[in-house]
């Protein structure tokens, strides 16, 4: 077999990122033309592959139906979650847990996080949102930069927690060409925020994005390694569930980089929520990330554009590039406190807009981020973190818990909390 020409790749965000661009993109097309294969080709693979799921898809929501895989967590406990549900989790790659938690403990969880905010006066010493990207949201505030408090903390070691993860994390090919690339049992808590949204509240939401990466995905090694199948020409055999060589590579530095490799991003109810009331969305196609990475490869994009995805934004989703995609954007069903939402990190996603809320609208944000050798170097930043009340090293330094007596303290980690953050010897 004829060796294919090497990609450019960077280590960090490059000087000039539109040369960068023109180069990456030249030099993919290039190495599928020596696979024998040209970029209108493969695109076309993926495209006919991904809108054939938009197509069914689309008709489920305009049937009124749900599209989001429902499962109950006491079937996950038993090993018991249906065969077809099984099969739907794989291909939509989000579900709904009923009863993940039992209602009554979430609703004292959010009573004690209000406590633990209004006790540490929160409210009169909060500076604005410290990122760009939720401060889209223009709510004051809905996501609290609060990372350490017992509710949070009590849920991320729970077993209720790690059974979810490890069920969602089986999913995923963990090991292959003779490499463990994660430990599907032992998540490496990646600690996230606070959206507290109250009654009577108008919110803009947030558009269809995509939290994997940005020009990372294409720029360096290993991302282009994890994405081989799209650049190579052997399209056919990308697989959106491999976690080969995805758990190595870095992000570039921006307000929306993530430093862990999330199997799935998640969050924890905490309010009852009807579905049309600013709640989640997202395109439930885990294929998606082939058509994304491909489409901006085409001959309508300037040679210096990746469709408008830059360092420092989340990767855009919208109708600017990916119309097609639209009509398969759909919203998770009622949900009460105690139940959980999960989407594999590749999807789109998106909040809807609300205008004058009905009831409260309050999450937890707690993804699967197995152990590996990427979430085992965040975790030293973690440790760090927990240790004197810091905001994790992903999310603006604004350290409002450092002083806070009450945050989750050390001697009440467990087992799994320890583990979580490498402190097994505590």
């Amino acid at each position: 077999m004829t060796a294919l020409p090497p990609l450019p790749s960077w280590t960090s965000t490059p000087t000039d990122t539109r040369a960068a661009i023109a180069e990456t993109k030249h030099a993919i097309r290039q190495r599928l033309h020596a696979a024998g294969r040209s970029i209108d080709e493969v695109f076309s693979v993926m495209s006919d592959r991904v809108l054939a799921q938009v197509e069914e898809v689309a008709a489920e929501l305009e049937a009124g139906r749900n599209v989001w895989p429902v499962v109950q967590y006491a079937d996950i406990e038993a090993g018991t979650v249906p065969a077809e549900t099984v099969a739907l989790l794989r291909k939509r790659g989000c579900m709904i847990v009923r009863g993940h938690f039992p209602r009554q403990q979430a609703l004292d969880w959010d009573r004690g996080i209000q406590d633990y905010v209004e006790g540490n006066r929160f409210f009169e010493t909060y500076r604005g949102a410290g990122d760009d990207f939720f401060a889209s949201v223009d709510s004051k505030p809905e996501i609290y930069p609060i990372y350490w408090s017992p509710a949070q903390m009590e849920a991320r070691q729970s077993d209720r927690m790690a059974r979810v993860q490890a069920f969602l994390n089986s999913f995923w090919t963990s090991t292959s060409s003779g490499k463990q690339w994660f430990d599907p049992d032992h998540d490496s808590m990646y600690p996230d925020r606070i959206r507290r949204r109250p009654p009577g509240t108008t919110s803009n939401g947030l558009r269809p994005h995509m939290d994997a990466g940005t020009l990372d995905l294409w720029m360096t090694h290993e991302h282009q390694t994890a994405f081989r199948h799209l650049f190579d020409g052997s399209v056919e055999e990308f697989d959106p569930w491999s976690a080969e060589h995805r758990t190595a590579g870095p992000m570039f530095v921006g307000t929306t980089k993530t430093s862990a490799f999330r199997t799935f991003q998640g969050w924890t109810a905490l309010s009852d929520m009807d579905h049309d009331q600013g709640v989640l969305h997202s395109i439930p196609i885990v294929d998606v990330m082939g058509y994304l990475l491909l489409r901006p490869l085409l001959a309508d994009v300037s040679d210096d554009d990746m469709c408008g995805v830059a360092v420092g934004r989340a990767f855009p989703g919208g109708t600017d590039w990916n119309a097609p995609l639209q009509p398969a954007l759909g919203g998770i069903p009622d949900v009460r406190a105690g139940d959980s939402a999960w989407w594999h990190t590749d999807l789109l996603h998106a909040v809807a807009p609300v205008q004058d809320q009905k009831g409260w609208g309050n999450v937890m944000y707690i993804p699967a981020a197995p152990w590996c050798e990427r979430n085992e170097r965040y975790a030293s930043l973690v440790r760090a973190a927990f240790l004197d009340g810091s905001s994790p090293g992903d999310f603006p330094p604004e350290h409002y818990e450092r002083e806070w007596p009450n945050r989750f303290p050390v001697e009440a980690l467990n087992r799994t909390g320890r583990r979580a953050l490498g402190l097994e010897d505590i």
